[in-house]
């Protein structure tokens, strides 16, 4: 997925009641810019961290920038903004690029399912339908590993617990997690941040939830798919 509008480098100064970020452009200038990403980014929001924001003249968005990466400025980035997976992730599915997935030649976004939630994707054709939640996974505290969740997550926690109802169901059910980093080769379960959530997942395992992490290549211009890599949990 290339973005939009090309990315311009900054400063944080402050990220602050989850949704905003306080940086200094290059030229001097402070503004505000829109942060896509309600878990705690740990590790990621430092004050004086290079950032990428994405600028747009929209004029019915008040904030005129939106923060899209973390550049740690060894050659690696991570990407912030938690809309991007499923919208990268869904020209990889119609393109069956995602491996690990069972045949299918349908792919819908957002169906309706469980109690009063809706599936990142459904993927239809031979044999059972599949169901495909999709994390996005920014947190590393060890090096070359990956951890979800970055925080406490009461709706994760419930999307296993649908994911193993589908299966209970006799559908096929995916727990996708896709870690928008680029220093990273395997992904656990922060247990530590949330044990309601690792018990979760467990449960969901035993259920026959499929569990994958896939990573992403990223950089200024785009976000894409990269290879899968190892689920230790």
């Amino acid at each position: 997925m290339e973005f939009a509008t090309p990315l311009v480098p900054a400063r944080l100064i402050r990220r602050y009641k989850r949704f905003l970020a306080d940086v200094r452009l290059e030229d001097g200038r402070e503004v505000t810019a829109h942060c896509a990403n309600p878990g705690s980014m740990m590790g990621l929001a430092d004050p004086g961290v290079k950032v990428w924001l994405e600028p747009n003249d929209d004029p019915k968005k008040k904030l005129k920038f939106g923060w899209r990466l973390v550049d740690h400025e060894n050659g690696h980035f991570t990407g912030v903004d938690t809309s991007i997976p499923n919208k990268a992730l869904k020209a990889a599915l119609l393109a069956h690029q995602v491996p690990g997935l069972p045949p299918y030649e349908l792919v819908r976004s957002e169906v309706k399912y469980g109690e009063n939630s809706r599936i990142d994707f459904l993927l239809s054709g031979d044999g059972p339908d599949t169901y495909v939640e999709v994390k996005s996974v920014t947190l590393s505290r060890q090096h070359g590993l990956a951890e979800f969740p970055d925080s406490v997550t009461a709706r994760g926690a419930k999307h296993l617990g649908e994911l193993a109802n589908m299966i209970a169901q006799g559908h096929r059910a995916v727990m996708l997690y896709l870690v928008q980093r680029t220093d990273c080769a395997a992904m656990t379960l922060a247990d530590d941040l949330d044990p309601a959530y690792a018990a979760a997942f467990a449960a969901a395992r035993k259920a026959g939830v499929m569990a994958i992490a896939q990573t992403c290549r990223i950089t200024p211009q785009a976000i894409t798919l990269a290879d899968p890599i190892p689920v230790q949990a």
